[in-house]
Protein backbone atom coordinates (compact mmCIF):
# COMPACT_ATOMS: atom_id res chain seq x y z
CA UNK A 1 0.00 0.00 0.00
CA UNK A 2 2.74 2.46 0.47
CA UNK A 3 4.47 1.27 -2.57
CA UNK A 4 1.17 2.62 -4.45
CA UNK A 5 1.12 5.68 -2.54
CA UNK A 6 4.61 6.56 -3.37
CA UNK A 7 4.22 5.43 -7.06
CA UNK A 8 0.37 8.05 -6.86
CA UNK A 9 2.77 10.85 -5.81
CA UNK A 10 5.64 10.24 -8.02
CA UNK A 11 3.28 10.06 -11.26
CA UNK A 12 1.41 13.62 -10.36
CA UNK A 13 4.93 15.01 -10.03
CA UNK A 14 5.47 13.69 -13.26
CA UNK A 15 2.22 15.04 -15.30
CA UNK A 16 2.72 18.13 -13.77
CA UNK A 17 6.51 18.16 -14.97
CA UNK A 18 5.13 17.06 -18.61
CA UNK A 19 2.68 19.52 -18.83
CA UNK A 20 5.16 22.52 -17.24
CA UNK A 21 7.19 21.12 -20.28
CA UNK A 22 5.17 21.65 -22.54
CA UNK A 23 4.02 24.75 -21.75
CA UNK A 24 7.30 26.19 -21.83
CA UNK A 25 7.98 24.69 -25.31
CA UNK A 26 5.14 26.50 -26.50
CA UNK A 27 5.99 29.99 -24.89
CA UNK A 28 3.40 30.17 -21.89
CA UNK A 29 0.44 30.00 -24.17
CA UNK A 30 -1.04 26.95 -22.18
CA UNK A 31 -3.28 27.95 -19.49
CA UNK A 32 -1.66 27.61 -15.91
CA UNK A 33 -4.29 25.33 -14.20
CA UNK A 34 -3.77 22.28 -17.14
CA UNK A 35 -0.44 21.92 -14.72
CA UNK A 36 -2.41 20.90 -11.74
CA UNK A 37 -5.15 19.43 -13.83
CA UNK A 38 -2.30 16.99 -15.45
CA UNK A 39 -0.85 16.18 -12.00
CA UNK A 40 -4.51 14.64 -10.83
CA UNK A 41 -5.11 13.28 -13.73
CA UNK A 42 -1.76 11.68 -13.79
CA UNK A 43 -2.58 10.21 -10.05
CA UNK A 44 -5.82 9.04 -11.32
CA UNK A 45 -4.66 6.66 -14.11
CA UNK A 46 -2.45 5.53 -11.76
CA UNK A 47 -4.56 4.21 -8.63
CA UNK A 48 -7.07 3.26 -11.55
CA UNK A 49 -4.64 1.24 -12.91
CA UNK A 50 -3.65 -0.11 -9.95
CA UNK A 51 -6.64 -1.28 -8.81
CA UNK A 52 -7.32 -3.13 -12.13
CA UNK A 53 -4.02 -4.61 -11.87
CA UNK A 54 -4.06 -6.08 -8.67
CA UNK A 55 -5.94 -9.25 -9.22
CA UNK A 56 -3.34 -10.05 -12.36
CA UNK A 57 -0.26 -9.31 -10.12
CA UNK A 58 -1.90 -11.10 -7.27
CA UNK A 59 -3.26 -14.18 -9.24
CA UNK A 60 -0.06 -14.77 -10.43
CA UNK A 61 1.86 -14.96 -8.04
CA UNK A 62 -0.06 -17.55 -6.33
CA UNK A 63 2.80 -20.31 -5.72
CA UNK A 64 2.36 -23.82 -7.68
CA UNK A 65 -0.53 -26.43 -6.94
CA UNK A 66 -2.84 -22.87 -5.44
CA UNK A 67 -5.30 -21.90 -8.18
CA UNK A 68 -8.08 -19.66 -8.16
CA UNK A 69 -11.66 -21.23 -8.05
CA UNK A 70 -14.13 -18.11 -7.73
CA UNK A 71 -13.19 -14.21 -8.35
CA UNK A 72 -15.66 -11.25 -7.53
CA UNK A 73 -16.33 -8.41 -9.35
CA UNK A 74 -17.75 -4.90 -7.91
CA UNK A 75 -18.67 -1.78 -8.69
CA UNK A 76 -18.86 1.53 -7.16
CA UNK A 77 -20.72 4.91 -7.33
CA UNK A 78 -17.62 6.75 -6.24
CA UNK A 79 -15.93 4.81 -8.77
CA UNK A 80 -18.02 5.20 -11.44
CA UNK A 81 -15.71 3.96 -14.28
CA UNK A 82 -16.43 0.71 -12.65
CA UNK A 83 -19.81 0.62 -14.01
CA UNK A 84 -18.28 -0.02 -17.53
CA UNK A 85 -15.81 -2.43 -16.57
CA UNK A 86 -16.10 -3.98 -13.57
CA UNK A 87 -12.71 -4.96 -11.53
CA UNK A 88 -11.98 -8.20 -9.56
CA UNK A 89 -12.42 -6.99 -6.11
CA UNK A 90 -11.63 -10.69 -4.34
CA UNK A 91 -11.25 -13.80 -5.23
CA UNK A 92 -10.89 -17.35 -4.15
CA UNK A 93 -7.98 -19.89 -4.25
CA UNK A 94 -7.72 -23.38 -3.67
CA UNK A 95 -4.74 -25.48 -2.77
CA UNK A 96 -5.08 -28.31 -4.94
CA UNK A 97 -1.48 -29.45 -4.15
CA UNK A 98 -2.64 -30.11 -0.46
CA UNK A 99 -6.06 -31.76 -1.07
CA UNK A 100 -6.36 -34.60 1.77
CA UNK A 101 -8.48 -37.66 1.47
CA UNK A 102 -10.40 -39.17 4.80
CA UNK A 103 -9.11 -42.36 5.79
CA UNK A 104 -12.55 -43.55 6.67
CA UNK A 105 -14.90 -41.94 4.13
CA UNK A 106 -13.28 -42.17 0.10
CA UNK A 107 -16.53 -39.04 -0.69
CA UNK A 108 -14.61 -36.85 2.38
CA UNK A 109 -11.48 -34.64 1.03
CA UNK A 110 -10.35 -31.94 3.84
CA UNK A 111 -8.91 -28.75 2.02
CA UNK A 112 -7.34 -25.19 2.47
CA UNK A 113 -8.62 -22.50 0.73
CA UNK A 114 -7.38 -18.73 0.71
CA UNK A 115 -9.60 -15.67 0.52
CA UNK A 116 -7.96 -12.86 -0.93
CA UNK A 117 -9.14 -9.28 -0.72
CA UNK A 118 -8.06 -5.95 -1.98
CA UNK A 119 -6.16 -3.91 0.87
CA UNK A 120 -6.88 -6.86 3.27
CA UNK A 121 -4.38 -10.15 4.57
CA UNK A 122 -4.77 -12.99 3.57
CA UNK A 123 -7.34 -15.24 4.86
CA UNK A 124 -6.79 -19.14 4.78
CA UNK A 125 -9.70 -21.58 5.94
CA UNK A 126 -9.74 -25.12 6.20
CA UNK A 127 -12.64 -26.89 4.72
CA UNK A 128 -14.00 -30.47 4.19
CA UNK A 129 -16.04 -31.54 1.25
CA UNK A 130 -18.07 -34.64 0.56
CA UNK A 131 -17.74 -35.48 -2.81
CA UNK A 132 -20.57 -37.66 -2.80
CA UNK A 133 -23.44 -35.51 -2.18
CA UNK A 134 -21.97 -32.25 -3.48
CA UNK A 135 -21.89 -30.71 0.58
CA UNK A 136 -19.52 -28.47 1.99
CA UNK A 137 -18.66 -28.21 6.36
CA UNK A 138 -17.56 -24.95 7.00
CA UNK A 139 -15.15 -24.76 10.15
CA UNK A 140 -16.89 -25.30 13.23
CA UNK A 141 -16.26 -23.40 16.47
CA UNK A 142 -13.09 -25.05 16.87
CA UNK A 143 -14.23 -27.07 19.33
CA UNK A 144 -13.55 -30.69 18.20
CA UNK A 145 -17.53 -30.82 17.53
CA UNK A 146 -19.62 -32.57 14.59
CA UNK A 147 -18.74 -30.17 11.97
CA UNK A 148 -21.77 -28.63 10.10
CA UNK A 149 -22.98 -29.68 6.80
CA UNK A 150 -24.49 -27.07 4.34
CA UNK A 151 -25.30 -27.74 0.62
CA UNK A 152 -24.37 -25.91 -1.99
CA UNK A 153 -24.87 -25.54 -5.90
CA UNK A 154 -24.69 -27.92 -8.08
CA UNK A 155 -21.62 -25.72 -9.68
CA UNK A 156 -20.13 -24.66 -6.27
CA UNK A 157 -16.38 -23.74 -7.41
CA UNK A 158 -15.00 -25.00 -4.07
CA UNK A 159 -16.31 -28.18 -4.18
CA UNK A 160 -15.75 -29.19 -8.03
CA UNK A 161 -12.29 -27.67 -7.25
CA UNK A 162 -11.82 -30.02 -4.24
CA UNK A 163 -13.64 -32.97 -6.16
CA UNK A 164 -11.84 -32.52 -9.12
CA UNK A 165 -8.51 -32.66 -7.75
CA UNK A 166 -9.43 -35.53 -4.83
Amino acid sequence: MFLELIAVIIAGIAGAGVMMLIARMTGGRVPKWLVPLSAGAAMLATTISSEYSWYSRTSNALPDGVEVVQTVEGTAFYRPWTYLVPYTERFIALDTGNVRANSDNAALFMADVYFFQRWSTVRSVELMVNCATGQRADPALGDGGDPVWRDTPQDDPIVTGVCRKG
